[in-house]
């Protein structure tokens, strides 16, 4: 089943953020290359696709996970969770329906 993984940075992590982010970005390459990655990508703190000095306000992931407890375990273990960037981060059930 699909599960969208919601997270919610803390604020002023940029330096955090971009230390982390080659693990980070492993990890979701690991997830496309066994074809379970749907999407993901940050959310941008303002409307812009370069946000600048703004940054992101958190990220989301769509991926393929056996049960709800291995996607939020698996989410619980992103390399931004262990550096503080994330605030929070929850998994949630999610039918694809279109397209």
């Amino acid at each position: 089943m699909l599960y969208a993984m919601i997270a919610e940075m803390h604020p002023d992590v940029a330096v955090a953020r971009s230390l982390s982010r080659p693990a980070h970005l492993a990890r979701l390459e690991e997830l496309k290359a066994a074809g379970r990655l749907v999407l993901a990508g940050p959310f941008p703190a303002i409307d812009a696709v370069d946000p600048g000095p703004a940054g992101f306000t958190g990220s989301l992931i769509v991926a393929e996970f056996d049960t709800q407890q291995a996607a939020q375990a698996w989410a619980d273990n992103d390399p931004y969770v262990k550096a503080g960037v994330y605030a929070n981060i929850i998994a949630k059930p999610f039918l694809h329906v279109l397209p």
